[in-house]
């Protein structure tokens, strides 16, 4: 039976719901095969960057497919490898310089806080384990970088199986009633981590994980600009190694190669991923400052490993879709076109009672729906808005992403993350598929 008819599947993922079948995809749109186009206003999740089938990157992966699909890291080093570890080093800040290649971002985050850890042992400091993150985040599916993830819905059935770590309240300053400035509202939300490392006992903490600008969890929360030099200077203090998880944000969906860059920050370590691939492989990246790594493989090597860690035709296409970011002056026009679409997000605060507030960096932008935008009250759960306005959107050729904002069992927001390509009049078509799909969605929940 042919699979555009079939109601059967073998394949299942997070649930059993079905959507049409891809047939193809081109810039900033798919279209199923029925014909159906959709233009694509969350890049997937988030990794889409520079668009699909850009010509220049199918190019790369042709020439390197003629020359060799793979190599196993121990028994030859290729010059793709070596080539895209070069260039990301390029564009890093001074100190990070040593890439170790992985297949995605919980792989990224996994291969960091082991990193972390061996260092602790090669620098004798092995009674440092804890990882302090935050509350909502996000940092992967797999079992170390889960007990990170400050989202229960996911991390709850896998409770006993984890080595739970300790967790900070997220900067959600907008949630805020109090009568302190942003600017105040950052520090205090920083000074959390102080506390946090003397109550679990300084020598035992190893290393603070955040992401710059939010991603799933928070929906493109961005914390005051005092939060982030504050963190830096507490990791000083109690020789904490910083983690930044620039999965999403990095390599250009702010505008700059990393989100960190944004307050002059620089972390030890950086998790990267998603839009490093842009969709044409499965890439990520752990690039970490040379003394860690050099105290790391002086004592006895790093004990960690995948199988297709800088698998050639992999970074090919890193180094292809790196190139084109440049090429396109995509870091710009993210600033410019994420400046453009913000403005338009912020108009839904004025059309929409219930958009209670739009955020984000970039690129990397979402809206959040309340039930009441003086209290911030989340809309009641059994509306399950999250998913409803995805539909809705859906059906009318629009993609975007929606995540459950508070914990992951309460309130709704919406990414909002085309491709770095994106152009004016497509940012138009965007926000009135948007507006016709909040116009169907406030009719439904009588909110009009």
């Amino acid at each position: 039976m042919s699979l555009a008819v079939s109601k059967q599947s073998n394949l299942f993922y997070q649930s059993g719901s079905r959507r049409p079948l891809l047939d193809k995809a081109s810039g900033i749109y798919l279209w199923d095969i029925s014909g159906k186009r959709y233009l694509d206003g969350s890049s997937g999740a988030m990794v889409s960057n520079i668009g699909h089938s850009n010509p220049n990157v199918l190019a790369a992966m042709q020439r390197q497919m003629q020359r060799a699909t793979f190599g196993y890291r121990l028994h030859v080093e290729n010059e793709p490898a070596e080539q895209l570890a070069s260039a990301i080093a390029q564009r890093m800040p001074p100190k990070l310089d040593r890439v170790f290649f992985v297949s995605g971002g919980s792989e990224a985050v996994e291969s960091s806080i082991k990193l972390a850890r061996q260092y602790a042992i090669a620098s004798g400091q092995a009674q440092r384990f804890k990882i302090i993150s935050r509350f909502p985040s996000y940092h992967g599916s797999t079992l170390g970088a889960l007990a990170l993830t400050g989202m229960s819905l996911m991390s709850a059935p896998f409770a006993p199986m984890l080595c739970d770590m300790p967790k900070i309240a997220a900067p959600t300053t907008y949630l805020d009633t109090d009568n302190l400035s942003e600017q105040q509202r950052g520090l205090r939300y920083a000074r959390l981590l102080r506390e946090e490392i003397l109550r679990q006992g300084p020598e035992t903490v190893l290393a603070f994980i955040m992401e710059p600008v939010g991603g799933a969890s928070t929906g493109a929360l961005v914390a005051p600009d005092s939060y982030y030099q504050e963190i830096r200077r507490i990791c000083d203090e109690f020789g904490v190694l910083l983690i930044a998880d620039e999965v999403m944000s990095g390599l250009g969906r702010t505008g700059r190669w990393l989100a960190m860059e944004h307050w002059q920050v620089c972390a030890d370590i950086v998790a990267l991923s998603k839009g490093f691939g842009a969709g044409y492989m499965p890439l990520g990246a752990m690039v970490a400052r040379r003394d860690l790594v050099e105290a790391v493989l002086g004592n006895g090597g790093f004990v960690h490993g995948h199988t297709y860690a800088g698998n050639p035709l992999a970074c090919a296409a890193g180094l292809a879709v790196l190139e084109e970011i440049e090429r396109l002056n995509l870091l710009q026009a993210a600033q410019q076109q994420g400046a453009r679409l913000r403005a338009e997000l912020d108009g839904l605060l004025h059309r929409y009672p219930f958009v209670g507030h739009v955020r984000g960096k970039g690129l990397l932008l979402a809206f959040e729906l309340v039930a009441e935008r003086a209290t911030m009250e989340p809309l009641p759960a059994a509306l399950n808005a999250h998913t409803r306005l995805v539909d809705i959107a859906f059906e009318k050729g629009l993609i975007i992403y929606s995540r459950r904002t508070r914990g992951g069992r309460l309130g709704d927001h919406f990414m909002v993350c085309p491709p770095l390509i994106i152009s004016d009049p497509q940012i138009d078509e965007l926000m009135e598929m948007l507006h016709a799909s909040l116009d169907q969605f406030s009719h439904e929940i009588g909110m009009s």
